[in-house]
């Protein structure tokens, strides 16, 4: 297996991190609603009104068209790695799906606005979100040497 190198990015990481930040409060101000990731993309696909889907595709469509902004801003497309296989990747998707459907949200939803909130509830989600990425990447990292 190929060690995965991570870049310690601070500026972009804070750039990234501000603009999501600024995007969440934006929504909350303007339509009142939460940006959790997977519960607009759930209301976009068909659990949401009709006459609630737009601002959910026009959400999607900004957090697909990033490298697309790179593009145009820098001449070359980000450099996207993916050290694992497709099979994994399927397997990764499904676990996640299963995590935020027993978590009732996602990271960002709990993370970013339920904290913000000081939500009891999304507090508890976050401290259970990091404490399982920790121990995920010490048993890869160093137990299976991946």
């Amino acid at each position: 297996m190929i060690p995965v190198e991570t870049d310690f990015t601070p500026w972009q990481s804070l750039a990234g991190g501000s603009l999501i930040g600024l995007a969440s409060v934006l929504l909350m101000l303007m339509l009142g609603r939460i940006m959790g990731a997977t519960g607009i993309l759930a209301g976009a696909l068909g659990s949401a009104p009709r006459t609630d889907r737009g601002w959910r595709i026009a959400v999607l469509a900004g957090m697909v068209s990033g490298p697309l902004a790179v593009l145009a801003l820098t001449g070359q497309f980000p450099e996207i790695e993916v050290p694992v296989s497709m099979p994994m990747l399927l397997i990764g998707g499904f676990t996640v799906g299963i995590g935020v459907t027993f978590g009732s949200g996602c990271t960002s939803g709990h993370g970013v606005c339920g904290m913000a909130r000081l939500s009891r509830r999304s507090i508890a989600a976050t401290v259970t979100f990091m404490v399982t990425t920790a121990l995920t990447v010490f048993v890869i990292r160093h137990v299976l040497g991946g």
